[in-house]
């Protein structure tokens, strides 16, 4: 089933990406094409590589110039995904309910205005036995991060506010932890697979260091796959990948 162009759009093994790659080939790498549903997925970064290895690839975004830029980098690499305009909470009404065997929702949990209906949508719209692929921002991560910048109190909010946020001047809504997000699945019919870390070390390197030293890169990334499904490391993680299928 792979289309001759996968190779030309497959992504590069990057550190802060090759975890949820991983993942995905796992999930996509069957000879049957699959209707995948990309939700946030912008200027189609997983959804133009998915779309060249043969599946059915739909993108919904709020931002109109995000699916301008999709379709622009679709057409470049030969391949077709269909983009609509839409957010998270309303999927219903522009994608069927039961209509996807895998649901991306990378990067866009943390932004909902309500995460009750997002979730509830997220699941209307996968096929019983499909897979949702979840990317979200990590608490832990930020709470070390404040308090190595210093910001102790900060830090210490983060620790107890619900919603893993530093202040009130915290650009991000919310965030999550693994306990939180197994309650929010199960609540909602899914059951959880599997759950990695992911820029677990990558965002404690500096990028002069991978880009001057032969094969650091490489390394990083071994280094990053080799520690993201342990729980030690996964709790230090920046985001949290979820692989959950629908009951």
């Amino acid at each position: 089933m792979p289309s001759s162009r996968a190779d030309e759009t497959a992504p590069h093994r990057n550190a802060r990406t090759a975890v949820v790659w991983d993942v995905l080939r796992e999930v996509a790498g069957g000879s049957q094409p699959l209707d995948v549903l990309d939700v946030g997925g912008g200027t189609g970064g997983f959804a133009v590589p998915l779309a060249a290895l043969g599946h059915r690839l739909t993108v919904v975004d709020p931002n109109p110039d995000a699916l301008a830029s999709l379709q622009r980098r679709a057409g470049e690499a030969g391949v077709e995904v269909r983009a609509v305009q839409g957010d998270a909470a309303g999927l219903l009404d522009v994608v069927g309910p039961g209509s996807a065997d895998l649901v991306l929702c990378h990067g866009v949990l943390e932004h909902v205005d309500d995460l009750a209906p997002a979730v509830a949508a997220l699941v209307a719209v996968l096929r019983p036995g499909g897979t949702l692929s979840l990317l979200v921002a990590s608490r832990n991560a930020v709470v070390l991060a404040r308090a190595v910048a210093g910001r102790f109190a900060e830090a210490r909010h983060a620790l107890d506010d619900p919603d893993g946020r530093w202040g009130p001047g915290d650009p991000l809504p919310r965030r999550f932890t693994e306990p939180g997000l197994a309650a929010l699945f199960g609540d909602a019919g899914l059951r959880v697979e599997e759950v990695h870390g992911v820029r677990t070390v990558a965002d404690l390197v500096p990028g002069a260091l991978v880009d001057s030293e032969p094969g650091a890169a490489d390394a990083l990334v071994e280094l990053e796959t080799a520690t993201a499904a342990l729980p030690e490391f996964r709790a230090l993680a920046t985001q949290l990948h979820v692989r959950a299928s629908k009951v």
